[in-house]
């Protein structure tokens, strides 16, 4: 018998992190030490949106849905003992990533690698953001300098490092097709290579470095036959799309290369033990293929609807790609495709369609103007309320939620407070007072190198830089800080003023500390054309915070608010009479009349950082489809702005949708600010990834439903708010129909 080369196995990642540095670094190390072959840094939402842990919107996320990482200092004890210079580092982060990385290379410094040869991505996408995960910071044209700056210097500096890793999964997560996801993708990356190319920062020979160093991160849906001609299509047409407009001739720099999260959206909360066998599918979409293989891989965990995976259920998604990588024959043979009809066929389909879809949105100005446009926006809406529409009606059948829904008792969720991993609500003060300490020695190190006596550590607090290097102290967290306006407007807008938490303008009496330097060049940097990238490398040496570092350059970029879609999306179904919405949007007029009032109204809220917006807009489009008037700013607001909201727009329902775990804070500070106000007629409902516990808490604290997603009949859900506001104003219930 004739022995068979065997390929390399592709890299095996975890996304991981959480808590602090200390507890992320000895998760990192155990799953090395289980043959994870690279690592996925996942950020908390703070540090993501470049907020430090003490800001008021952090209030509740620190630590939730990844590592917060203020300062050098953070970064250091995230990588203590793992020699960066050998590993492969992904790092999912997107506004922030030039400060991410500018860290990252810190510490890979100060561990003695040679920097060259540093590997590894940061995401970077901010379109993507824009779209649908929502940690954008800055407007559109500051954002892709950041990400072209990256570039440029990476090309020069770190030759080995993907700048940029063209993000569509979570485009598909807010409900992009595959042509979608591919037209989409591509036309974010065609935007960054025009922005590189005309930019005048990399030469025109060095292109084909540019292009050879940007990868892509997809999505891997359950239907694997179809995500498998997605990803031979991604290939055929980035190939075509570097080698016609950029002239790349060299095939190795016009290779797809992608690595792959599979997908999140299609887990399920009922009998999520069928989640294993969905990742599993998912999984072979992305590597049965060899032409079309991925170069690395993430699985979820099979718990993740339900909160945050364990070390132990994520070695289980770590032992899946094990398994099929050593113990199957997958790598011993080719394309396992090639000469498929069937594949040819498909693939064909979505080239064209996806060329089509590409060719629309160069036709508007390319990504960037359909980002602001809000046309991207608005179909991803679309498509996401249709796909709800299909599970509702039953034309897509979701085992466990609308088919087969009949099940025995589940041993793996018998106890659901150990089924999960929670972060320990003492976490946050710890960071925030670690935050304070860093902030302290910082201080008290530049006043002292001066001649001046030590400060008092409050002196040192609050006299360093003025206050005009750090954001809003944890203390002066319980009464929120003012930001107008209070009803934060719908559509995008550039915002150019100074963020929020500034804490005065007078000149600083010690604005010489190698801190205040270092941000005053990073923001003369920012008002000029110089790349951002050694002005950022100086903050982090300097001991600069995350906060800090965005602060600055918000007070020169200013702040975006993307569009939110709802508006201008298309209905997914019609409330014709008779029909279960019909029904709903026949008792919403009643109660309207009852109430006196030409409609219902319905605010929508967001409250602290979390981006995932999907579930939010589909409950308004819906309920803007069952006649309600829907008051639907978007993402990142403050409790008292939406309480603020909520007594300006005269609302007759509050909904809350929190996914990242800060529901058990930011709920009851709406409640307890309706309280207050006098508004204990407006119902609170909330929805996200809500614990049984943490729900009976909430509906003590007086929240009138509580939703997860196990509830997938939006029709319904709107159903139950109409109840809701009956109750509230003591209204007799209304008769169903039979």
């Amino acid at each position: 018998m004739t022995e068979r080369h065997k390929d390399r196995p592709w890299l095996m990642r975890t996304y991981a992190g959480h808590s602090t540095a200390e507890a992320s670094n000895e998760l990192y190390r155990r799953n090395l030490a289980k043959g994870q072959t690279g690592l996925s840094v996942a950020f908390d939402l703070p540090t993501q949106t470049g907020y430090d842990s003490d800001h008021i919107l952090a209030r509740g996320e620190v630590g939730r849905v990844g590592v917060p990482v203020a300062h050098v200092g953070d970064m250091r004890r995230l990588f203590q003992d793992i020699p960066l210079e050998q590993m492969n580092t992904s790092m999912t982060i997107n506004a922030t990533a030039m400060w991410l990385l500018a860290l990252y290379q810190v510490v890979a410094e100060e561990q003695g690698a040679d920097i060259g040869r540093l590997q590894g991505t940061t995401q970077n996408d901010i379109v993507k953001e824009y779209l649908s995960r929502g940690t954008h910071v800055f407007p559109p044209g500051p954002s892709l300098r950041l990400t072209t700056d990256m570039i440029a210097y990476t090309v020069s500096h770190l030759p080995k490092w993907n700048p940029i890793n063209i993000c569509s999964y979570h485009l598909q997560e807010a409900g992009a097709t595959p042509v979608q996801e591919i037209a989409y993708a591509i036309s974010t990356a065609i935007a960054v290579l025009d922005a590189v190319r005309d930019g005048g920062q990399v030469p025109r020979e060095r292109m084909g470095d540019v292009v050879g160093r940007i990868s892509f991160f997809v999505n891997a849906g359950v239907r694997f036959v179809e995500e498998m001609c997605k990803m031979r299509a991604f290939g055929r047409i980035w190939d075509r799309v570097t080698r016609e407009r950029y002239g790349i001739e060299d095939p190795k720099h016009r290779r797809f290369r992608y690595g792959v999260q599979v997908n999140s959206l299609g887990l399920t909360e009922a009998q999520p033990e069928n989640n294993v066998q969905r990742i599993v599918l998912e999984m072979l979409a992305v590597t049965l293929s060899k032409d079309a293989r991925a170069r690395a891989v993430q699985l979820p965990a099979w718990n993740e609807a339900l909160g945050l995976p364990r070390p132990w259920d994520q070695q289980w998604s770590l032992r899946i790609q094990q398994v099929l990588a050593y113990e199957s024959d997958l790598l011993e043979y080719g394309d396992l495709f090639e000469g498929s009809k069937v594949v040819e066929a498909k693939v064909g389909e979505l080239v064209e369609e996806s060329l089509a879809e590409i060719e629309r949105i160069q036709e508007m100005g390319g990504a960037m103007a359909a980002v602001e446009s809000g046309y991207l926006k608005s179909r991803l809406v679309a498509s996401h309320a249709e796909r709800r529409a299909r599970i509702e009606s039953g034309e897509e059948k979701v085992i466990g939620v609308n088919a087969f829904e009949g099940t025995e008792p589940n041993p793996l969720t018998a106890d659901l407070d150990t089924a999960i991993q929670t972060v320990d609500p003492a976490v946050e003060a710890q960071v925030v007072q670690a935050l304070r300490e860093w902030r302290r020695n910082a201080d008290k190190a530049a006043l002292s190198d001066n001649g001046v006596a030590e400060p008092t550590a409050g002196q040192a607090e609050s006299d360093a830089c003025g206050g005009l290097c750090r954001t809003a102290p944890f203390g002066d967290r319980q009464k929120p800080v003012k930001q107008e306006p209070k009803v934060v407007p719908s559509r995008g807008t550039d915002r150019n003023r100074p963020p929020s938490d500034e804490r005065g303008s007078q000149q600083p009496p010690f604005n010489h500390s190698r801190r205040c330097r270092a941000l005053g060049r990073l923001r003369e940097a920012a008002a000029t054309d110089d790349n951002l990238m050694e002005a950022t490398l100086e903050c982090a040496r300097a001991g600069v915070t995350t906060g800090e570092w965005a602060g600055a350059l918000r007070e020169v970029f200013g702040e975006f608010r993307a569009p939110t879609g709802v508006s201008s999306a298309p209905v997914a179904i019609a409330a014709e009479e008779g029909s279960a919405l019909g029904e709903v949007r026949r008792r919403v007029d009643l109660t309207a009349g009852d109430l006196g009032v030409g409609k219902l109204r319905f605010l929508v809220g967001k409250p602290g950082l979390d981006g995932h917006s999907n579930g939010a807009e589909q409950i308004a489009v819906r309920a803007r489809d069952a006649g309600f008037e829907v008051v639907y700013q978007g993402i990142r607001l403050t409790p008292e702005q939406i309480v603020d909201a909520a007594l300006a727009e005269d609302v007759h329902a509050v909904g809350l949708s929190v996914l990242s775990g800060s529901h058990a804070q930011l709920v009851p500070d709406v409640l307890e600010r309706l309280r207050v106000a006098g508004a204990t007629d407006i119902p609170v409902i909330a929805g996200g990834i809500i614990p049984n516990g943490d729900a009976e808490e909430l509906r003590a604290a007086g929240v009138a439903a509580v939703f997860t997603p196990k509830d997938f009949d939006i029709t319904s859900i709107i159903g139950r708010i109409v109840d809701e506001i009956r109750h509230a104003n003591k209204l007799d219930p209304l008769e169903v129909p039979a």
